[in-house]
């Protein structure tokens, strides 16, 4: 595997992604603010980025300027296709919906996947030896390990984040969690043999999932 300049930039403009998480924790923080206003704003973003989609897939020199745009960021399948971004809001949306009353879960959640991801890519490219399917074992180690550094070397310390959980993720939280993500951001979640979910959609949350569920066994 070879780490590409394209792989780099979109990673790295995938950083600005993580300011959904941040949005849908810190905005309800506001005093007077609804903790549904997150979800209708990422609803509106989602509809005019769908739109945009639409209109690309409709139109080829539509589609053209989009491609000669953002040439370098986006992957090869991802001309004719929804674009990682694209499933990553929707994603965001869901999470800022389901965990509505816990945003913290939607912060954490969000978060390992959009840094896991960056960095399974980057030491997959980087260093990867071991294929597993299209990605890397060195990859999928990077992204467990990350995850890991994060719930007790980061989460902890970020302004009221885990003060529903007395400011700590349980351990055993933390390993199926970190777990969970690694594996469904490594292995496609097949429905179907013919309709496979987009783990920008997916992983971020079933992670939430987990230690929503989780929680009430090792809290």
């Amino acid at each position: 595997m070879t780490l590409t300049r394209q792989e780099i930039n979109r990673k790295l403009f995938h950083l600005f992604a993580l300011l959904m998480p941040a949005g849908i924790f810190y905005i309800p923080q506001i005093p007077g603010v609804s903790n549904v206003i997150p979800a209708i704003l990422l609803a509106i973003l989602l509809a005019a980025i769908a739109a945009v989609e639409k209109l690309r897939f409709r139109y080829p020199n539509i589609n053209r300027i989009f491609q000669n745009r953002f040439s370098s960021l986006l992957r090869k399948e991802e001309s004719g296709h929804l674009t990682g971004s694209t499933w990553l809001i929707a994603s965001a949306l869901i999470c800022a919906v389901l965990f509505r009353n816990t945003p913290h879960i939607s912060f954490m959640a969000l978060t390992l996947f959009i840094l896991g991801d960056a960095v399974a890519a980057i030491a997959g490219q980087s260093i990867g030896r071991i294929r597993i399917g299209k990605k890397s074992l060195e990859g999928s180690l990077a992204c467990f390990l990350l995850c890991v550094m994060l719930f007790y070397g980061v989460f902890p310390y970020i302004p009221l984040l885990l003060d529903i959980w007395g400011g700590t993720v349980p351990g055993p939280i933390v390993f199926i969690t970190s777990l969970a993500v690694t594996v469904f951001e490594l292995v496609p979640l097949k429905i179907t043999k013919h309709l496979i979910v987009n783990d920008n959609l997916a992983v971020p949350v079933i992670a939430g999932l987990f230690m929503k569920y989780l929680y009430p066994f090792f809290g």
